[in-house]
Parts: structure tokens; C-alpha cells; sequence
């Protein structure tokens, strides 16, 4: 009998070293008035949300595994294990993860799930544990099939993944200025991350890359750090909470207070949950593209350059 494929869980192996990252930010800030800052809350909610990441992949992992098994059952394609089918598999499976985080800002189902890791107003390596507690959810486990009926086998797609996750620990830093230039130009960098974390209207939306920001040059989502506009953190309207319970749900139980208005139609009950954040049936509220195009229409300030 053929022994199951296996790859270690090197997220698991990961957690010392990423205690270790903290401690030493944590001390570089300190000793050197730079690159960041930590407020004792913020870093602990973000820990909170870790953990109950860990522990609903724990209890719900089951689904997304069995559905990726069931998909393994029936391709009749088998690329083997070898370490170019591997390289192979990490390149594809940070193309999904561009488009899953994608659709996570263009989708207000997916954002509820993925709000949490932009609630926090400060950045540093605690903000990348911020993590979502209701990915099952969203149903996103989905746009990892084609890699599965390609011939990757379900444990190397994962393993993949977990070795992404790891590569996007680092770039949630203010203690790292650029890259050389050639690292800036292919590979995402906190430079880049820290742009797509910023709530300023320039910088809504971009950047969605995980190791590769190829992907954000090639689909027109790119958005280079300006040295002289400094990204704010955190969301468009921040939560001004740190209790983990209501980071972890808050837009879920908005979308269902939406859907659940009096006097909508089907459609319009539908759009609150597929368009994107911000979408309303009377343009009461903006998304992040109606902000941006308002930004745009406004003079810039003749000390500084910038908008608005």
C-alpha cells in the first residue's frame, strides 16, 4: 500500500522564529527611536487572532481538506514530487493567492473575513499574526482546484501555501527602508506591503501580491511607496477597538444587519454581499474606488504636493 504524500508543517516550525523577529523589532525600535512603533493592546489582539487562526484551522480544516482530496480523486493527471514540480507548484499557488486576496478587497463576502488583518493602526511583525478566524467561509479554498486537477497533489498545494504564509511575515515592518533595487522590482517587499496596508486614498487596493509582485505589475494593481506620503494605517473607518471578538466578526454581523434591511430587493440584498466594501443600494456610503476618484478631483496641497 502506497504511503500518503506528506510535507512537515513548516508554519509549526516557523513559530520560533517568528517570536524571535518580534522580540528583536521590539528591541531595534527601542534602542532606536525608528521604524515603528508597538502599542501593548494592539500587539496583544493581534496574538489573539493568531491563535484563533490556528485553532479554526484546527477545527474547520477538515472541510477544505476533504474538498481538495475529493478534486485529487478524480483528475486523471499526476505531476509527481520532484523539486521543479514543487518550484512549479509554489509560483501557481502565489498567482491564486494574488487573486484570492484580490477578490478579498473586491468582494465584501471575502473582506469580512479578511478585515481583521487591516484593523490594526500600527505595522509591525504582530499585524502579519492578525489573521482571520472564518476563511472557510468564504469559500475561497475553490480557487485552489484548477492547481489540484492540474496533477499538484492537495499536501504540496498546502505546503506551498504554509511557505507563502512565512514569506509574508517579514514585509509587516517599518524597520526596513527598500530592497536593492532588483528585489524591489520582483519580489514583494515591506516597501510594497506597507503601501497596501495604508488607508490613504493613493494607496486603496494595491498591492496584493504575497511573494511575487510581478502580479501586481502585470494586472495593473501596483502602487509604489512615496516617500513623500507616509501610508496610515488601518481601515477607512477604524474599528477604535481591540477586542479580538469584534475584530474577528464585526463586518460579518454588518453585512447580515444589511442584508436584513426592510424595503430591499432580492438584487440589492445579493449586491451587499458580492459588490465590493462600502457598495449601498442609495450611495450613502463610498468604495475604495469612489474614493479614490473623489481624491483624485481634489487640488493638491502647494506646500507638500500631495491631495486632499
Amino acid at each position: 500500500m502506497t504511503e500518503p504524500l506528506t510535507y512537515p508543517d513548516v508554519v509549526q516550525w516557523a513559530v520560533p522564529i517568528f517570536i524571535a523577529a518580534i522580540l528583536i523589532e521590539l528591541i531595534w525600535i527601542h534602542l532606536s527611536g525608528r521604524g515603528g512603533r508597538y502599542e501593548t493592546r494592539d500587539a496583544v489582539t493581534s496574538l489573539i487572532m493568531g491563535a484563533g487562526n490556528v485553532a479554526s484551522g484546527i477545527a474547520l480544516g477538515f472541510i477544505a481538506w476533504g474538498f481538495f482530496m475529493a478534486l485529487w480523486a478524480i483528475t486523471p493527471l499526476d505531476l509527481g514530487t520532484s523539486v521543479w514540480v514543487v518550484a512549479l507548484c509554489f509560483v501557481l499557488d502565489d498567482l491564486r493567492y494574488y487573486w484570492v486576496h484580490r477578490f478579498g478587497h473586491r468582494i465584501r463576502w471575502v473582506w469580512a473575513s479578511h478585515v481583521n488583518h487591516h484593523s490594526s493602526q500600527h505595522y509591525n511583525l504582530t499585524t502579519a499574526l492578525r489573521q482571520t478566524w472564518t476563511g472557510t467561509f468564504t469559500f475561497m479554498m475553490v480557487v485552489r482546484a484548477p492547481l489540484i486537477l492540474l496533477g499538484f497533489h492537495p499536501a504540496m498545494v498546502l505546503f506551498c501555501g504554509g511557505l507563502n504564509l512565512i514569506y509574508q511575515f517579514w514585509i509587516h515592518t517599518e524597520a526596513i527602508g527598500r530592497m536593492p533595487r532588483w528585489v524591489e522590482a520582483v519580489m514583494n517587499t515591506p516597501s510594497h506591503h506597507r503601501v497596501h496596508h495604508g488607508r490613504n486614498p493613493r494607496y486603496l487596493d494595491a498591492n496584493y501580491a504575497g511573494v511575487f509582485i510581478i502580479w501586481d505589475k502585470m494586472f495593473g494593481t501596483f502602487v509604489p511607496e512615496d516617500d513623500a506620503e507616509k501610508p496610515d494605517y488601518g481601515l477607512v473607518q477604524n474599528l477604535g477597538t481591540f477586542n479580538p471578538i469584534r475584530v474577528a466578526f464585526h463586518e460579518w454581523v454588518a453585512i447580515f444587519r444589511d442584508l436584513l434591511r426592510p424595503g430591499l430587493t432580492l438584487r440589492q440584498r445579493w449586491n451587499y454581499a458580492v459588490k465590493p466594501p462600502g457598495w449601498s443600494h442609495d450611495g450613502s456610503r463610498l468604495t475604495s474606488e469612489q474614493i479614490k476618484a473623489r481624491h483624485r478631483t481634489l487640488p493638491p496641497d502647494p506646500r507638500t504636493g500631495q491631495r486632499g
